[in-house]
């Protein structure tokens, strides 16, 4: 005979842990390309969850986009081996030349890795995968050439603040579009419209 299962945890009152999580979340800060807002975040994967979206900026040209989500299970997941976990995504356009590299997925992949590093944000569990998309045009769309994408999606499980893991997602978009890193020892402030959400 089935039974029922009563919720773990009541998802109209978030623990003070999960809401302090989303300030330091909200609290993340990115280069003026990057124009952040939030966004309604699924709602089955974990009883708690908050995302953001990101589109990057060049010259007025969207270049790239993605978002992260931050989820959040009071009782623990072992495959998280934790209670928190990050769950990202980037794309970016790419020139034909550029997807045809055969190491791009590898490299691409350390491009998280490194801004992780680089923000000093300690994590476990990470996986993910990287994906090339490229299309060639023909008979009457011949003219418009051929076109490709970078995607990049990952989940990683943060240890300690927050906010250094969305940084580091901030800059992931930066790097798959092709901008500059900032030079060491310069800091990137950014512009109101970095924000672009209201917090």
């Amino acid at each position: 005979m089935a039974t029922r299962h009563q919720p773990r945890v009541d998802a109209s009152a978030p623990p003070e842990e999960f809401r302090e999580a989303v300030a330091r979340m909200r609290a993340a800060r990115f280069r003026p390309e990057v124009l952040c807002e939030e966004m309604p975040a699924p709602q089955r994967i974990a009883p708690y969850a908050a995302a953001l979206s990101a589109d990057v900026t060049v010259d007025g040209e969207d270049t790239g986009t993605g978002r992260i989500v931050l989820l959040h299970d009071p009782a623990g997941n072992d495959a998280w081996s934790g209670t928190f976990r990050c769950v990202a995504y980037a794309r970016a356009e790419l020139t034909t030349e550029f997807a045809m590299d055969p190491f791009l997925s590898a490299v691409a992949w350390t491009w998280l890795m490194e801004a992780l590093e680089a923000h000093s944000a300690e994590f476990v569990a990470p996986s993910g995968t990287v994906t090339k998309v490229t299309s060639e045009s023909f008979g009457g769309m011949a003219e418009d050439g051929g076109s490709a994408q970078l995607e990049i999606r990952a989940s990683w499980t943060p240890v300690g603040d927050v906010a250094p893991h969305v940084e580091a997602w901030g800059e992931l978009l930066c790097t798959a579009v092709g901008l500059e890193p900032v030079p060491e020892g310069v800091t990137a402030l950014p512009s109101r419209r970095g924000q672009r959400g209201e917090r």
